[in-house]
């Protein structure tokens, strides 16, 4: 193992400590327990965006920390769930009297952590929904999931809401903005290598210099098959073209009903990508693949998109949620109307992700 750090036991403090070093005009970070904040604090009469998940996968999520996207971030140790502690902590720092929408990707520790601390946030009185992130449409069930797996819809799931919240969207709306979000999301992703975690020392699977695997997670877990490793071309069409083709998806998430005053099961089906759809296209490394080997797959996907009638409006391209030194990639295509797109060109000024004024 080869790896730039000091002790194993130290990395997430160590980087924590870095992140508030560079930025501090934009974050601020409590260390017992640890999770991140802006360094405005609360943003009065505004839903706070909440969301986390195992380290490992940077600049995901306290890298999107900032104005025009996440009021607070809570990293577990790598590719590890958060405590519901840090959750709960998180919610009571960043609520600006709006309420809190956590943003949860579909992994079973995540889910059952984040419901824990919804529940010690709603006995303090503060308001809490929470969305589940679902857009994996390799693997159904895994030994990490009940359902597919959230991935890279993620990234822009806390853009385009960030901003909604910055509009004033309330916590009803908010929520529904970002459940109808998660269902028009489908991701998939591939791998030329494994990663190695520090605490391990070990790679998460074994793979030969002349194979890849499809369908990988971002937690280093294996994907659904093993091949030889195809052009560039090859690859991508395999991946973009089992986006566009993935046949309508029936989930059943927990959310809670202010109502009732209990969590529901909600079930939900999304529709096919079809000829016209507008989509923001989303061409993600995986933590070792270049840019430039992107932009090799993104002139594939594009090709493709437009064989199949729809139409990119916007992209986004670069290493945006990681699977440590992994070599590969994931694409996302998102179905988005004109409102989505407006929010979604609104400024954002976080660590990881800036444009606008």
């Amino acid at each position: 193992m080869k790896k730039l750090i000091n002790k194993p036991d130290d990395v997430i403090r160590e980087q924590l400590e870095g992140m508030q070093a560079a930025h501090a005009d934009l974050l601020k970070v409590n260390y017992e327990p640890f999770y991140i904040t802006r360094a405005g604090g609360p943003v009065k009469g505004k839903v706070a965006l909440v969301s986390g998940g195992g380290s490992g996968h940077e600049p995901m999520h306290g890298g999107f920390v900032g104005h025009g996207m996440l009021h607070a971030a809570c990293p577990g140790e790598v590719f590890t769930s958060p405590t519901p502690d840090q959750m709960h902590e998180a919610a009571k720092a960043a609520d600006g009297g709006a309420g809190v929408l956590n943003i949860v990707k579909n992994y079973t520790g995540d889910v059952m952590n984040f419901e824990m601390a919804a529940e010690l946030a709603m006995a303090d009185g503060i308001k809490v929904q929470n969305i589940v992130i679902d857009d994996d449409i390799a693997v159904k069930d895994s030994l990490y999931t009940a359902g597919r797996r959230g991935v890279g819809s993620t990234v822009l799931i806390e853009k385009i809401c960030g901003a909604a919240s910055e509009k004033g969207y309330d916590l009803e709306k908010l929520s529904a903005l970002c459940r109808t979000l998660n269902q028009n999301g489908r991701s998939m992703g591939m791998a030329l290598t494994s990663c190695i975690t520090p605490g391990n020392g070990e790679p998460s699977f074994e793979i030969g210099d002349d194979e890849m695997e499809i369908g990988i997670g971002i937690h280093g877990e294996p994907g659904i098959k093993r091949d030889k490793i195809k052009s560039v071309d090859e690859i991508t069409e395999m991946m973009t073209v089992s986006i566009i083709e993935d046949k309508p998806y029936t989930r059943k998430l927990k959310e809670w009903d202010f109502g009732k005053n209990e969590w529901v099961e909600r079930e939900l089906t999304d529709e096919p990508l079809k000829k016209g759809d507008k989509v923001i296209a989303f061409v993600n490394s995986m933590g070792g693949t270049p840019v430039s080997e992107l932009y090799g797959v993104y002139r594939k996907m594009a090709q493709i998109t437009d064989k199949f009638g729809l139409k990119i409006v916007r992209n986004l391209i670069g290493p945006y949620i990681t699977s440590l030194e992994m070599q590969g990639c994931s694409i996302t295509l998102m179905k988005v109307d004109d409102e989505m797109i407006k929010l979604w060109d609104a400024p954002v000024y976080t660590p990881g992700l800036k444009w606008g004024k």
